[in-house]
C-alpha cells in the first residue's frame, strides 16, 4: 500500500475517524492516497480540499472530463502509475465512450496528445506538459497561446490548477510508495455542489 505506516479504517479513531468517513467509498474503502496521509489527519484534509476544489467543483467551467484528461497526461509525464490508472478509470466513466477513451488513453500515455486532441484541447495540452517538465520554462506566451485558442483567463486558472495538483498529488504517490492494491479504481467525490461532501461513488 505504502512505505510508511498507516492507520486502517477499522483502527481510525478522533478526526482521522471523522476524514475517513467523509472521504470513504463503498464497502468502506478508503484510497490509498489518502490512507497514506492517516498519521497526519490535517494533512489529509488539506490534500482532499484542494482535490475537490481544483477538479470537482461546480464553479469550475472546463467540463470534468478535459481535467481529468489533464490528470492522466500529468500523472503520465512524471510516471505515476497510480494516478494514471485512477483517473484513467474514472475519465472512462466520464466519457462513457470505450472506444474514445481507449484513443485518448493510448495518446496521453505515449505523449502523443496532438494525434487525437485538437484546438483549445491542444494548447492546454501542451501548457500542461511545459509546466510539468520545466516549470521555469512556462513564459506570458505559454498564457496568450491558450488564450488565443479560446480559453479565458478563469480557465486558464482552471488548467493551471490542476495540472499543479496532479504534480502534488503525483509527488505524494511516488515519493511514499502508494500503490493501488486494495483500491476500487475510477470513483470520484460525488455532488459538485456541495463542496464539503467528499464520499467517493
Amino acid at each position: 500500500m505504502t512505505w510508511i505506516k498507516t492507520v486502517p479504517f477499522a483502527e481510525a479513531t478522533g478526526r482521522l475517524k471523522t476524514l475517513y468517513d467523509r472521504v470513504k467509498g463503498p464497502g468502506d474503502n478508503v484510497d490509498n492516497i489518502m490512507t497514506a496521509h492517516s498519521l497526519r489527519p490535517h494533512s489529509m484534509e488539506g490534500h482532499m480540499t484542494l482535490y475537490k476544489y481544483v477538479l470537482h467543483h461546480s464553479a469550475n467551467k472546463i467540463p470534468k472530463s478535459f481535467l481529468e484528461t489533464l490528470g492522466v497526461y500529468v500523472s503520465a509525464l512524471n510516471r505515476c502509475a497510480y494516478c494514471v490508472d485512477h483517473h484513467s478509470a474514472g475519465l472512462r466513466r466520464l466519457l462513457d465512450d470505450d472506444e474514445r477513451h481507449a484513443k485518448l488513453h493510448a495518446a496521453l500515455v505515449a505523449d502523443t496528445a496532438d494525434a487525437v486532441l485538437d484546438g483549445k484541447e491542444l494548447a492546454a495540452v501542451r501548457y500542461a506538459k511545459a509546466l510539468t517538465r520545466d516549470p521555469a520554462s512556462v513564459s506570458e506566451a505559454d498564457i496568450a497561446a491558450m488564450r488565443d485558442a479560446g480559453f479565458d483567463d478563469g480557465e486558464i486558472l482552471e488548467i493551471n490548477q490542476v495540472v499543479a495538483y496532479f504534480s502534488y498529488a503525483n509527488r505524494t504517490v511516488l515519493g511514499l510508495g502508494i500503490d493501488t492494491e486494495g483500491d476500487d479504481l475510477g470513483l470520484s467525490p460525488g455532488d459538485s455542489d456541495d463542496p464539503d461532501n467528499w464520499s467517493h461513488t
